[in-house]
C-alpha cells in the first residue's frame, strides 16, 4: 500500500487550510469531469466558455489532456505535480500560490513532469518556449472566469467543513478524521499514514515541514509535495454546492418572510441554532422551524460538528439574500 511516515512533531503541528490554487485545480477537474449533480450544474454554467479559451490557445489544451493519467487496473491515476502545489504558508491568496506557482516551475521542468505522467512523444505546442506562461494563464483564467466571484461562499462551506472535522480530531482523534479525507485514506498507527492501497513505496516525511489538510469542492482528492519540506492531502468537502436557480426578487422576498431572511442574513458565517437565537431574538423553536424548512428547500447546508449543528448558506441562499435587497 502507498503510505507516508510522519513525525509526532510533524502530526501535532499540521493543520486544516484553505487554497484559493486547490480549488482552482478542483474547478478544473470539474470543467474536465463532472459527476454530481452540482458539479453538472457548474459544467453546464462554464464549459462553453471554457472551451472557447482552449480552442485560443492550444498549448493549455494539450497541458490539460496530457497532465493527469487516468486509473486502469492496478495502476494508480495520477495527476502532474505542477496541479498539486502545496501552499508555503496557510492564508495565502490565489495572486501569491499562483506566484509561487511560477517561481517553482519552468518550461523544462514542467515538460519533464509531462514525461512522468504520461510517457511519449509531446506536441508541437507543448514543446514551444513559453509553457509556463500557458500554465499560469490556465489557471488564472479558470481562477477568474469560475471561481472568483463564488469564493466567499466557498470559503464558509469550507471552514465549516474544518470546523467538524477539527472537532472530530478533539474527541476521536487522526484514527477518526483520516478515513473521511478520501478513500482508502487511514491512520495505521506507529506514524504510518495511508494514502491509498496500491503497491508503492512508502514516502518518509522525516525531512518535511509543512503537512496540510485542504478542503475542496470536488468528488475526488489527491495528495500534494513541494519535497522534502512540503505536504498536502486536498479532499472533497462534505456540503457539495447548491443548485442556483432564476426566480421573480418580488416573489422571492415574500415566499422567504421576514424572519426566514433575518436568519439567512445571520449565515454569513457557519452558526449553530442557539448562536442564530441569539442573534435573531428569535425562540430557539421557532429558528430550528425556519431552519427546517430552508434545508429542504435547498437554501441552506448543516454539518454537525460535536454536540453543535452548524448551518451555512447555500448558492441558493444567497440568491434569495440577494433579492431582498431589491425595493419590493
Amino acid at each position: 500500500m502507498g503510505s507516508w511516515r510522519v513525525s509526532a512533531d510533524l502530526l501535532a503541528s499540521s493543520r486544516f487550510a484553505l487554497s484559493p490554487m486547490a480549488e482552482t485545480v478542483a474547478a478544473l477537474t470539474v470543467l474536465e469531469m463532472p459527476l454530481g449533480p452540482w458539479q453538472q450544474v457548474f459544467h453546464a454554467a462554464n464549459r462553453d466558455a471554457f472551451d472557447e479559451m482552449m480552442a485560443r490557445h492550444p498549448a493549455r489544451r494539450d497541458l490539460v489532456r496530457r497532465a493527469w493519467r487516468p486509473r486502469r487496473g492496478d495502476q494508480p491515476g495520477w495527476m502532474a505535480d505542477f496541479l498539486g502545489t502545496v501552499p508555503a504558508r496557510p492564508g495565502m491568496s490565489f495572486a501569491e500560490e499562483l506566484a509561487q506557482l511560477a517561481d517553482e516551475w519552468d518550461d523544462d521542468r514542467i515538460r519533464s513532469e509531462l514525461y512522468t505522467v504520461r510517457p511519449g512523444r509531446l506536441t508541437t505546442s507543448l514543446l514551444r518556449p513559453g509553457l509556463h506562461a500557458e500554465l499560469l494563464g490556465l489557471l488564472r483564467w479558470v481562477w477568474t472566469v469560475t471561481v472568483a466571484a463564488d469564493w466567499p461562499r466557498r470559503q464558509r462551506v469550507l471552514q465549516a467543513d474544518i470546523v467538524s472535522r477539527t472537532t472530530t480530531l478533539a474527541t476521536h482523534g487522526w484514527s477518526g478524521v483520516i478515513p473521511t479525507l478520501g478513500a482508502k485514506r487511514e491512520w495505521l498507527g506507529d506514524g504510518r499514514l495511508q494514502i491509498n492501497r496500491y503497491d508503492l513505496p512508502e514516502r518518509d516525511l522525516s525531512a518535511a515541514e509543512t503537512l496540510l489538510f485542504i478542503p475542496v469542492h470536488s468528488n475526488g482528492s489527491w495528495v500534494a509535495w513541494h519535497e522534502p519540506i512540503r505536504y498536502a492531502i486536498v479532499y472533497p468537502v462534505t456540503g457539495a454546492l447548491a443548485l442556483t436557480t432564476a426566480a421573480n426578487p418580488h416573489g422571492l422576498a415574500r415566499l422567504i418572510g421576514a424572519n426566514r431572511a433575518r436568519l439567512l442574513h445571520a449565515l454569513d458565517d457557519p452558526r449553530s441554532t442557539t448562536q442564530l437565537a441569539a442573534i435573531s431574538g428569535l425562540p430557539i423553536g421557532a429558528v430550528g422551524n425556519h431552519l427546517n424548512v430552508m434545508l429542504g428547500a435547498g437554501v441552506v447546508l448543516r454539518r454537525r460538528a460535536g454536540r453543535e449543528v452548524l448551518y451555512w448558506r447555500t448558492a441558493l441562499g444567497n440568491s434569495l439574500i440577494a433579492t431582498t435587497h431589491q425595493p419590493a
